[in-house]
């Protein structure tokens, strides 16, 4: 009988996940930091708008090809040529701003670079999970990278709030320095992060149609890849609202970030009850049920008061969706082979992230156009299908638990 070891003990595991908390922290601290500028330097939403469209885009036109390249080349040198692209993208943005002149041109060149590593690294760093941890833990595994991502939400973007409010240019600078942090812990990984692989000739169409197959085929994953894009569309969309809405309220860009604390508690939180939702709820049970919080809690944002109270209950729409992702992330992993990993992740990560580059563009106008209150309202529509669709699907009403499926 083989014992399998805690994860903790997990050397590469671990090394790849305290990497990642340092480059996530980075990332949040610049990701508040870049509308702030834009809004600092414009007064425009649209742009700023147009700035997160810029670092979006990249998830709408390289996922797909992505995740085939990711499938073929070697992984770990992937995540390194990604980390090394973005301290040289973001370290120019501090360095131009040291100087005193940043165009506009450049942000959204740095922006679109930045966004381009992520997707590349990020199917990189999924489609290797597998082979990092044996397939029992592998809920547990995403839940712990879900309260790392949350965890440097909790302090990255108030961080960056506090970085940009003492200098512009500190929270650009303090993410190069991530990405290094980043490159070191992969250069220290010993395990493969993929399985040897045959050399054939790259048929890049093909390879992208096997990985859209592979996932289609599955009624549970081809059912929540349309519904996530609903939900994450609203959810990044509402990024932008929270910031606009705040700065007409009269917050500082130091109590903006400390606003998207709030982002990080829920996350983080949700990310320790996970594993438990996991194991013990019905899919059926976790996906409904966190599409229709999220989709009551979006009018609470033109109702409160203040401008904290509009973090508090932003950051509550994120309390489920470690449960959502740990039981659907672990179907995925568990139910497609690892030659077509990185694939069936670019699949994912197109539905639920693909439309966000279109998403922050139209929030931008919208907000410019109508104003917060309508804005919100406009957003509540696709969360209302998404849930009611969602309750009346029988792929997911009859998806069974992680154990109970036969492997493929």
């Amino acid at each position: 009988m083989t014992v399998t070891r805690p994860l903790r003990r997990n050397r590469d595991f671990q090394l790849l996940w305290a990497g990642q908390v340092v480059s996530a922290l980075g990332s949040r601290a610049s990701g508040v930091a870049f509308p702030l500028l834009v809004l600092a330097l414009t007064g425009s939403p649209a742009r700023a708008g147009t700035v997160m469209f810029a670092h979006t885009l990249p998830l709408l036109l390289f996922t797909l090809p992505a995740g085939a390249m990711v499938d073929r080349l070697d992984r770990k040198r992937v995540m390194l040529a990604c980390d090394g692209a973005r301290v040289v993208a973001l370290g120019s943005v501090a360095g131009a701003l040291w100087l005193g002149h940043l165009p506009f041109a450049q942000i959204l060149v740095v922006a679109f670079v930045d966004g381009t590593g992520f997707v590349f690294f990020e199917l990189a760093q999924r489609a290797a999970l597998r082979n990092v941890v044996p397939r029992e833990q592998l809920s547990n595994a995403i839940s712990q990278n879900q309260a790392r991502e949350y965890g440097a939400t909790l302090l990255g973007q108030p961080l960056g709030g506090v970085l940009f409010g003492i200098g512009r240019s500190l929270p650009f600078a303090a993410d190069a320095v991530s990405y290094l942090a980043s490159a070191a812990s992969l250069l220290l990984v010993r395990t493969r992060l993929q399985e040897e692989r045959e050399a054939t000739p790259l048929r890049l169409g093909a390879e992208i149609r096997e990985g859209l197959a592979a996932v289609w085929r599955q009624p549970l994953l081809r059912t929540t890849s349309l519904l996530v894009t609903a939900s994450d569309l609203t959810l990044n969309m509402l990024f932008l609202v929270v910031i606009v809405t705040a700065r007409e309220r009269g917050a500082s860009s130091a109590l903006i970030g400390a606003m998207f604390a709030f982002v990080g508690v829920g996350g983080v939180a949700g990310s320790v009850v996970a594993p438990i939702a996991a194991r013990v709820l019905r899919p059926r049970v976790v996906i409904v049920g966190a599409l229709w919080t999220v989709t009551a809690l979006v009018p609470a944002l033109a109702l409160v008061p203040g401008t904290v109270s509009l973090g508090v209950v932003y950051g509550a729409m994120f309390f489920v969706f470690p449960a959502w992702n740990a039981v659907v992330g672990a179907y995925r992993i568990a139910l497609v082979p690892d030659r077509l990993q990185g694939r069936a992740q670019s699949v994912a990560t197109l539905f639920s992230l693909g439309q966000v580059a279109l998403g922050s563009l139209a929030a931008g106008v919208l907000l410019e156009a109508l104003g917060s209150t309508p804005t919100l309202l406009v957003l509540l529509g696709p969360l209302l299908v998404a849930s009611a669709i969602a309750f009346a699907s029988s792929a997911v009403r009859d998806a069974p638990r992680l154990t109970e499926l036969e492997p493929t």
